[in-house]
């Protein structure tokens, strides 16, 4: 079977559009926390106007930015020996846009660091292209568990979020 970004027939329902992406999202993802970025590469398609908002803060990273070879090989390297599951907090659909709200849960090696759990609350906004669905924007965090007011108040100040 090709690996191919998510084409639908006109036809389809959005709850059907839904479906498959989350059903090609948990794939895709799950490819790139073993460190296959060529397979998400392959899955996720995405727009020229793309915007990635990372887990580790700063500044939002554009298409341009986000999709050379260069951050691909480094993504490549950046994830291994992972296993991702998503939980489904809610989605939306209409004809031309899809908006999935994640709580990602992996089990992964990130950046040198042993494996750990890695839990983000995800969002995630796919664009229909004519008969394509590409991915749009990505915002992530990893506030899944929460922290306290000194904590988020520190970190708006750009301080550690120690207690």
């Amino acid at each position: 079977m090709a690996i191919m970004p998510l084409v639908v027939a006109e036809a389809a329902t959005a709850d059907d559009v839904i479906a498959r992406l989350l059903a090609q999202t948990q794939q895709a993802n799950a490819a790139l926390m073993r460190g296959d970025a060529e397979t998400y590469r392959k899955m996720v398609a995405i727009t020229d106007d793309f915007t990635l908002m990372s887990p580790f803060g700063g500044e939002p990273s554009k298409a341009s930015q986000y999709a050379t070879p260069e951050k691909w090989d480094r993504m490549a390297r950046f994830f291994k020996n992972g296993t991702h599951k998503h939980e489904v907090v809610q989605s939306y659909g209409s004809q031309d846009m899809v908006v999935l709200a994640l709580i990602e849960r992996d089990q992964v090696e990130v950046g040198g660091l042993p494996a750990q759990e890695w839990a983000l609350r995800v969002t995630l906004v796919y664009r229909r292209d004519g008969a394509q669905w590409r991915l749009v924007h990505r915002h992530a965090d990893p506030l899944a568990n929460g922290i306290s007011l000194q904590q988020a108040a520190a970190l708006a100040r750009g301080l550690p979020a120690s207690e």
